[in-house]
């Protein structure tokens, strides 16, 4: 009998004696009763394991059909999950000729209270996005495994360098102390490519926690021990693509299992034919069925099994790590259809789970084509409360570098939040000054700090869910080049050798230091800042180098000014009576005396400041 690793998580399988017979994968690993979708669809994977009738007797669980596909080493299996069962093991035997062959303990799993009521992110938190290999090395045993590919090397740029689960769970009290509430960890699954698997966007197993950062056990401690800092957890799920060394890529379900046939064509990259009223489909199929790179084979949602085994594992995963939400890779790039129904089923199992999707475009209707809420051209549904608001993040880069002028400079960042109308919702986006697949902020501000303080002060205090990368609050930097295993780089403190230590403080300059303190000003004020969290936006047209914009609700009036010139500037608070009423004083949030709001406002030469209005 073969015990494939991945069984090792979930039930036991019974084997009869000699049988030639034996389960390589049965997947998802185990499930819970009283889902509010009673079907489950299991996949069987083995030699010549679809030769074999399943057969149960479960009281609550009926078999609804067995489904044999080209490949004799599938089995894919429709049960149907009463909601008055009882959580328990439930015995899959396997018959051939009348003949048990082999039998499967199949795990059901009683729920955790309120789960399907769990609360997910929203305009209230601020995200923490950590690259798990290079945060800390928790426990260097796992450094490298002998049955893995790719060994530790912290001496190549893009080796593993030994970062896990254990070292962000050692430092949890940071994330606390800085303010954030969720983190987002780049994908944690199993990688076990040759070469660059670090990044973790190359998923072998997508039920397997990768053993270089932990167990699958590690990761649900890390998102019980995140809860008790008031931390959630967001998980990065790849829908589009897998790694070349996935077992499917040796042993296929159905030929139509990876797009063209299993061979590399490269994608076009062109999102906007899924949105052209004048392409044609072909250009379509170019976008969504072509593979990133040759190592990442493009993965076919058009087949109804592939379809429901991506469901079933991103439900899996909330349930089983008890997770505030998803964050989804490379939005729009799988199948348009099924990420209608993937988002579908997702948000009705879980209505306020934290969802957000990557659609890189700096183009706004593109972005918020996929929101749900969004009016569209078609009759297309989606259900995807948030999207990253990559045009906010262009905007912000650019009204910061370029010169004041008529079309330029913070005009850009207005004119971007003008754009609005076309959102759903554009109080969920997801909003960032940079990620792991981008120029570092204060890299892309050439190292000014006083445009680092505007940037990190707007991103903080306008509309949308922010995501901070990990490192931004301490200035992390890589002038000179973009290679992203340079972006990525090692958080310092993180291994026991590093000569600074930024969750102490030691070893960081001054300057690091003033900023992760301003970060961390910013990130706890904000935490009680109920018109941040819920308040309406109204902005003025920017005016001779300074934009100032309002966070209001009935509680709470925020105001930010943002002065681009090189010389401070008095603002005349009178421009403002629509917002501000009779309220007299404006008190900043960081420091400093009470301003009277009839005698106008100092703001300093490139700086921006936060006041509550009283």
């Amino acid at each position: 009998m073969t015990l494939i690793k991945n069984l090792t998580l979930a039930g036991v399988m019974l084997s009869a004696p000699a049988s030639a017979y034996d389960i390589q994968h049965l997947e998802p690993l185990s499930w819970w009763v009283g889902m509010q979708n009673p079907e489950l669809q299991l996949m069987i994977h083995g030699d010549d394991i679809g030769q074999l009738t399943p057969v149960i007797d479960y009281p609550g669980v009926t078999l609804d059909a067995i489904h044999r596909v080209e490949n004799d080493n599938y089995l894919f299996v429709d049960l149907t999950i009463d909601e008055q069962t009882q959580p328990g093991s439930l015995t899959i035997d396997f018959n051939r000729d009348g003949q048990t062959e082999l039998s499967y303990d199949y795990p059901l799993n009683s729920r955790r209270d309120g789960s399907a009521q769990r609360e997910g992110f929203g305009p209230e938190d601020v995200i923490y996005l950590i690259t798990p290999d290079r945060f800390a090395n928790g426990n260097t045993d796992n450094d490298s495994v002998e049955a893995m590919k790719e060994p530790i090397n912290r001496e190549y740029k893009g080796g593993r360098h030994g970062g896990d689960l254990e070292g962000i769970i050692q430092h949890l009290d940071y994330l606390e102390s800085l303010g954030v509430t969720q983190m987002w960890l780049n994908p944690v699954l199993e990688n076990d490519m040759d070469r660059y698997s670090y990044h973790g966007y190359s998923t072998t197993d997508y039920y397997r926690i990768d053993p270089r950062y932990g167990s699958n056990e590690d990761y649900r401690r890390l998102s019980r021990q995140a809860q008790k800092h008031g931390v959630g957890l967001v998980k990065d799920i790849i829908l589009n693509h897998i790694g070349s060394e996935h077992y499917w890529m040796e042993d296929m379900p159905t030929p139509d299992w990876i797009n063209h046939g299993g061979e590399f064509v490269e994608t076009t990259h062109r999102r906007e034919a899924l949105h052209d009223p004048h392409a044609v489909e072909s250009d379509v199929k170019a976008f969504t069925d072509g593979w990133f790179v040759k190592t990442m084979p493009d993965l076919n949602q058009r087949n109804p099994f592939l379809a429901n085994y991506l469901i079933q594992n991103s439900i899996w995963w909330v349930e089983y790590a008890d997770l505030t939400g998803i964050r989804l890779d490379t939005y729009s790039y799988p199948d348009k259809g099924f990420l209608s129904d993937y988002t579908r089923r997702v948000m009705a199992e879980y209505p306020d789970l934290g969802l957000v999707g990557e659609e890189w475009s700096h183009n706004p209707a593109i972005v918020a084509y996929w929101q749900k809420g969004t009016e569209r051209h078609d009759d297309y549904q989606s259900y995807i409360p948030s999207m990253f608001d990559f045009p906010l993040q262009n905007a912000l880069v650019n009204a910061l570098n370029n010169e004041e002028t008529w079309g330029t400079g913070l005009r850009e960042l207005y004119q971007s939040i003008a754009n609005d109308f076309l959102y759903g919702n554009p109080y969920q986006l997801g909003i960032f000054a940079d990620n792991h697949d981008m120029t570092r902020i204060y890299t892309a501000l050439n190292e000014d700090y006083a445009l680092y303080k505007m940037a990190m002060k707007y991103i903080l205090t306008t509309r949308g869910i922010p995501q901070l990368f990990y490192g931004t609050e301490i200035l992390m930097s890589h002038p000179g080049t973009d290679d992203h295993t340079i972006i990525r780089s090692d958080f310092p403190g993180g291994w026991q050798d590093d000569k600074s230590n930024a969750f102490t403080g030691d070893g960081l300059t001054e300057q690091q230091l003033n900023a992760q303190s301003l970060v961390t000003d910013i990130l706890n004020w904000r935490q009680t800042a109920s018109a941040i969290h819920n308040g309406k936006l109204t902005h003025y047209a920017p005016t001779d180098g300074t934009y100032t914009y309002f966070r209001h609700n009935d509680e709470q009036t925020v105001m930010v000014i943002l002065n681009k010139n090189d010389e401070s500037v008095t603002v005349d608070t009178g421009r403002f009576h629509e917002v501000i009423g009779d309220k007299t004083t404006a008190r900043p949030v960081l420091g400093g005396e009470p301003v009277a709001l009839d005698q106008g406002i100092v703001i300093q030469a490139k700086s921006a400041r936060i006041f509550e209005v009283e």
